[in-house]
């Protein structure tokens, strides 16, 4: 199971400014990562390619949320979390 998961500064300022609980940024990781084993869950992950390659993308909504998983060391790292439009701008 994962054990650290850390946000970028654009990620951390967004979930302040919108007001969006850090509970429902963890319920999604933690969902990808039953997804990653094989469980049956119901959440939208899309593996990135190009300037993204290595992260992949969580979708709710319009809320987009693009992180990496490190399963050697039990980490997630939150690069971008934004509305649809304005996530993939790097």
């Amino acid at each position: 199971m994962i054990l650290r998961v850390d946000f970028s500064h654009q990620a951390d300022k967004f979930i302040n400014r919108n007001r969006i609980p850090q509970e429902e940024i963890f319920s999604l990781i933690k969902a990808t990562i039953q997804k990653f084993r094989g469980e049956d869950i119901n959440v939208d992950i899309k593996k990135l390619n190009g300037k993204w390659e290595g992260f992949h993308r969580i979708r709710k909504g319009k809320l987009r949320i693009i992180a990496e998983f490190n399963f050697d060391d039990s980490a997630v790292f939150v690069e971008v979390i934004d509305w649809r439009g304005s996530a993939y701008k790097k």
